[in-house]
């Protein structure tokens, strides 16, 4: 459907044609009667290019604690929001099982050394052959592995807090028994920086480049406004939803903390290379797109003439065209472009109000 400005503009050339084609009136030299057309203002670089998206707040490293060996958990002595220091210990396994199989190793690792020393001595004499020594120094090596092992699992019996931080959930309860790898606990290293993480879509990534900023408001905090950076963008589109998640890099401030839910504003590029900058237009303002070249009628403010103008065109985004080769602030005109030839005067008319020219 034709837009509103398209409209008048064909109604006033259609008007036109019929005022130089009736009766005769005017003098064969009269000068043509200036054609209304409506123009805009170049937007800059950039403008109306917002791009928004909402994601959860949270530290660059967070991880989940979890015992290396199954057991019963005795001791959980700290609970969400608690903060924790490096080194302290967080929680403990029952040892009755991991003591009994480090004692069992130890003793079989003891048993196997006394047995290869003997065996030497008797190789000496003659009584034991080479190959038997060698039999007996390999189960040596599988008895201190075997040692080795359970003095591991001895150490991951305690769960230790590797940095300091504070305790975003806790998984388990005290007298609960445990897998390998189960969650016990969530920590967040208070150390590294306070990331946003927004999904966006593939239209919206390609307006993205390291170091975009973005304004982020949170619901927690009305009334606040924290500048960040775009810090990572993700590689991977989600398989069910097809975003692209990045992350955006804030400032620490007091009231900020993990799980905050959080909108992010950024000013997103127009495309090509990232060194490209594109002004936005009205797509209607475009004649003779080829390519990545175009034309545009251009106001001339001194004679109030359209000027014919060679753009560099960078394609379409929804209703705007992206163009680059125009001065910033020249005015270009839109509906009735395509009904003005080069030099001729214009009427530059406002669509709300059909009788006020400029």
């Amino acid at each position: 459907m034709p837009k509103p400005g398209h409209i008048i503009a064909l109604s006033l050339a259609a008007a036109g044609l019929i005022g130089l084609s009736g009766c005769g009136k005017g003098k064969a030299n009269d000068p043509a009667p200036a054609a209304a057309v409506e123009v805009v203002s170049l937007s800059a670089p950039h403008a109306g290019q917002t791009i928004q998206a909402t994601g959860a707040l949270r530290r660059q490293r967070e991880m989940v604690l979890s015992f290396r060996i199954p057991g019963v958990i005795t001791s959980l002595g700290v609970d969400d929001g608690d903060t924790v220091r490096v080194g302290q210990v967080l929680a403990r396994l029952d040892p009755t099982a991991v003591e009994s199989r480090l004692r069992q190793a130890r003793a079989d690792l003891d048993r196997a050394r006394r047995d290869e020393a003997r065996y030497v001595k008797l190789a000496e004499t003659g009584f034991v052959s080479r190959q038997r020594i060698e039999a007996q120094t390999a189960a040596a090596s599988s008895a201190q592995a075997a040692f080795d092992s359970a003095a591991f699992d001895r150490r991951w019996a305690s769960l230790v807090a590797p940095a300091n931080g504070v305790v975003l959930a806790r998984a388990a309860q005290s007298g609960e028994v445990v897998q390998p790898g189960q969650a016990i606990l969530s920590l967040a290293d208070q150390s590294s920086p306070l990331i946003l993480r927004v999904p966006l879509s593939d239209r919206d990534i390609a307006k993205i480049k390291l170091g975009t900023q973005a304004e982020i408001t949170f619901d927690a905090l009305p009334g606040q406004t924290i500048s960040g950076k775009v810090s990572r963008i993700g590689q991977k589109a989600g398989a069910q939803s097809g975003a692209i998640e990045i992350d955006i890099t804030l400032p620490a401030r007091p009231g900020l903390r993990s799980g905050l839910i959080a909108t992010a504003k950024l000013a997103g590029i127009g495309p090509g290379s990232a060194s490209s900058e594109f002004a936005r237009l009205p797509a209607e303002a475009i004649l003779e797109a080829n390519g990545t070249r175009a034309f545009v009628m251009r106001l001339d403010e001194k004679t109030k003439t359209a000027r014919r103008t060679p753009v560099t065109f960078g394609g379409f985004d929804g209703d705007d065209a992206l163009v680059q080769g125009l001065s910033a602030n020249v005015r270009v005109i839109t509906a009735g472009a395509g009904f003005v030839g080069d030099g001729q005067v214009v009427r530059v008319i406002d669509p709300a109000n059909l009788g006020a020219g400029q």
